[in-house]
């Protein structure tokens, strides 16, 4: 299963083998979990790595239900499902967005900023439709208060767990891909900055029994970075494409206030109301004031910063548009004073004749004969 074109052989365990053929060397060493699971010896071990760990059976009016929660074996889950993500990333790369490169003819710097919006396009999408079922199907849309009652949720359905399990191995395989996609250094920066900021909001609402509230809150940043990168999609496709930006523009501020609203419906008012508001570590229950407090701060400082970064973009956009403007001016101005017709000492033309300056014709001299 070749996932890149071999225009060049290099040495084995070379830094460009590693980077061409790194697809490949995943992809087998996932076969290799998998065909543990063929043999009772390792089954055991193989299972660590692809089922999600630590479930417990319940009885319900509905029947026997099988829940989860956390602990230290959802690392080695982390870890296959990390393997899956690089795996899918380079098939979307190779099979997508390569064959749609070829066609645009992008510059370099616009050849990776669109192969990045490209790659996150796909995995908002995803996500933002799977975590949509997700609260459906749990009854968070329908019952908000449900968010932060029977505080603290430990235990967790299938579905629920899996995702946040593949939310975490995604964007812990974007800490390699910064490696395997040869991302200027420039860039590295920035994308460092999203991605570490991902990893510790998941982790925090994961690890802290907040996952409730970390779903919705997930559904509304994926939804809204969504719109952004399909907009640069669209734009790097036809710049002419700027209204998708104006009403992302929209959708960013006000993603940014249904956030900050419903971290202080749920952990500021809703979880300040449980009478169990002590810190016990075998429960899982975290609800204590200085917790609730870190946490709305470090989502609130979050948010504030994205909303810094957005409305000073927004205004030096604004500045370089009005100098675009008066420079256009300016060379409009320019161009229609070279175009008027310069005047004689004498007169000026007029239907291809000289006229002097009370407007008459100049007369005409009599030649003699000879």
């Amino acid at each position: 299963m070749a996932f890149r074109r071999r225009n060049k052989s290099y040495p084995f365990f070379s830094q460009e083998f590693l980077i061409q053929n790194h697809a490949d060397i995943v992809f087998s060493l996932v076969i290799f979990i998998l065909i543990g699971l063929m043999f009772e010896t390792t089954a055991k071990t193989a299972i660590l790595f692809i089922q999600p760990q630590y479930n417990i059976s319940t009885m319900s009016a509905d029947g026997e239900v099988t829940l989860y929660h956390y602990g230290w074996k959802d690392c080695a889950t982390v870890l296959f499902y990390l393997c899956i993500t690089i795996i899918l990333h380079a098939v979307v790369q190779e099979y997508v967005l390569d064959k749609v490169n070829r066609r645009l003819h992008l510059s370099k710097s616009k050849n990776t900023k669109f192969n990045e919006s490209g790659q996150l396009c796909v995995f908002y999408l995803v996500s933002s439709v799977w975590s949509l079922y997700v609260m459906a199907t749990e009854g968070y849309l329908l019952h908000p208060s449900s968010l932060w009652e029977n505080y603290p949720h430990v235990h967790l359905r299938f579905q629920v767990k899996f995702f946040y399990l593949t939310q975490l191995a995604y964007w812990f395989h974007a800490l390699p891909e910064l490696y395997f996609q040869k991302v200027r250094k420039e860039e590295i920066p920035r994308q460092l900055q999203y991605i570490s900021l991902y990893l510790v909001h998941i982790l925090a609402a994961y690890l802290l029994n907040l996952t409730r509230v970390g779903l919705v809150l997930m559904f509304l940043q994926y939804l809204s970075e969504m719109g952004f990168h399909l907009s640069r999609l669209f734009y790097f496709i036809d710049e002419n494409h700027h209204k998708m930006f104006e009403m992302w523009s929209v959708g960013f501020v006000l993603t940014r206030m249904i956030t900050l609203t419903l971290m202080f419906l749920a952990v500021g008012f809703g979880l300040a109301r449980s009478e169990n508001q002590t810190l016990d570590l075998e429960t899982g229950n975290f609800n204590t004031l200085s917790i609730r407090l870190l946490v709305l701060f470090m989502v609130c400082f979050t948010q504030s910063w994205l909303l810094w970064k957005f409305f000073r973009f927004q205004l030096s956009r604004t500045r370089e548009l009005r100098l675009e403007q008066a420079a256009r001016k300016r060379a409009a101005a320019k161009q229609q004073m070279q175009r008027t017709p310069k005047r004689d000492s004498v007169g000026h033309h007029e239907n291809g004749l000289i006229k002097a300056e009370n407007g008459t014709s100049p007369r005409l001299k009599k030649i003699k004969a000879p």
